[in-house]
């Protein structure tokens, strides 16, 4: 018991920096992952009425209070494929970055018959490009060299859960955020900004912020749990070094998140759960402003009302089906099926953010050698989507309405073990 209780606190120091470090990207549900822990990723993302790993923390802090003592370590390999093209007048741009090794951590255990206490630490989200230039120098959006963006958002959250009642919990999740960024290859935006000095190739600038997630976890009989899980809003410090590219003199918070969920045990080895969620990226003013239109209008890069990417909100249904084949074998499939967040009249700025991913199908499965440990596999596909817009060439003004193609689709794998004690 006492090495169990250590190995928590070294171990996941050591996964921060190693996320901290890390270059990586997440591009599913606008840029969030599609799910959080692996056995979620089976299951099309589907956790929020599921107690089954350490994972608390961001899918339902109230779960705590019924995975009993276990931690959780994994690690997954998402492998994006993003390319742009200005259409008749370049040839198709594939970011160069395709394959990222993204780990997590999970951690819970039991205080009391009621009360119980987790950790998780995970990347929430993030976005990463990086199209090489053209023979002359000249990348695809008028700057020099190599053009693209590098966006992370580490959580540690630490978790509280507590039954109110036989088989229904609350639980909260202080959220410690800590963002890193870098903008390369957009020069060319610079005489758009209040600031031109910090539009681009300013290096890696970081933010940091305090957030809350509460949950609601309940058991309806012995067949049927449900769950409710909502995060405010979580206002970050300003990047001052790109002060003169995102609205607001650098502001670029992490937008409000909620959903609903059930599960069902519709036999006593299948369950199916099913979650409805919303990311509100609209709350966002850098995410969210317009970007054509806003400079059109004659709005700074920069300023409160400057451009953004014009992220809209994004409803997202996730499916899962669990089956336990055997007392060693659980089987999962899942699908996840989420509204785009880039209109076609944002296409040529979010060259820069492509997460224009609406469908992901998913599959995994956990072997469990003996009642102490497990192992867990998940992989998954996002299909291909394709958003076309206008673009514009800010010298003259001329504007092609259909001069802008980007897309991505993406494949995912990752492994965790998990050790119950």
């Amino acid at each position: 018991m006492t090495t169990c209780n250590r190995w928590p606190v070294r171990h996941s120091i050591a996964l921060a920096a190693l996320l901290v470090a890390a270059p990586w990207a997440h591009a599913t549900n606008g840029y969030f992952p599609h799910g959080f822990g692996l056995k979620a990723k089976g299951m099309g993302g589907a956790s929020i009425a599921m107690a089954q790993d350490g994972f608390a923390g961001v899918n339902n802090p109230a779960a705590a209070a019924f995975v009993g003592n276990r931690w959780d370590v994994g690690a997954e390999i998402f492998r994006p494929y993003r390319d742009a093209q200005f259409v008749g007048q370049t040839p198709v741009v594939e970011s160069g970055k395709t394959a990222f090794l993204i780990p997590e951590f999970g951690y819970n255990v039991k205080l009391s018959e009621r009360l119980a206490l987790g950790l998780t630490v995970y990347g929430n989200g993030g976005m990463n490009t990086s199209y090489a230039p053209f023979p002359n120098g000249v990348n695809l959006l008028g700057g020099q060299g190599k053009l693209g963006v590098d966006l992370m958002q580490l959580i540690v959250a630490p978790t509280l859960a507590y039954q109110v009642a036989e088989g229904h919990a609350l639980g909260i999740s202080p959220l410690l955020v800590l963002q890193r960024f870098e903008a390369y290859g957009i020069q060319g935006f610079a005489m758009m900004s209040q600031s031109p000095g910090d539009v681009s190739n300013r290096g890696k600038d970081s933010s940091t912020g305090v957030g809350v997630r509460l949950g609601y976890f309940g058991k309806l009989g012995d067949r049927v749990n449900v769950g409710v899980a909502y995060s405010p809003k979580v206002s970050m410090s300003k990047f001052d070094k790109y002060k003169g590219l995102f609205a607001g003199g650098g502001d670029f918070d992490i937008p409000e998140n909620f959903g609903v969920g059930v599960a069902v045990q519709v036999t006593p080895a299948v369950t199916v759960a099913l979650d409805a969620t919303r990311i509100n990226y609209g709350g966002v003013p850098s995410i969210a402003n317009g970007s054509l239109s806003q400079v059109m209008a004659g709005k700074p890069l920069g300023a409160a009302d400057g451009p953004g990417f014009g992220w809209r909100d994004v409803n997202v249904v996730k499916l899962g089906v669990q089956w336990q084949l055997n007392p060693q074998w659980t089987l999962r499939a899942g699908y996840n099926q989420g509204d785009n967040p880039i209109r076609a009249q944002d296409a040529m700025f979010n060259i820069l953010a492509p997460g224009v991913i609406r469908k992901h199908i998913t599959f995994g499965a956990t072997y469990a050698p003996d009642k102490a440990s497990e192992w867990t596999f998940a992989l998954w596909h996002g299909k291909r989507e394709n958003v076309v817009g206008p673009s514009v060439d800010f010298m003259s003004g001329a504007m092609n309405p259909t001069g802008t193609r980007i897309g991505m689709h993406q494949n995912g794998f990752g492994l965790q073990y998990s050790r119950k004690f």
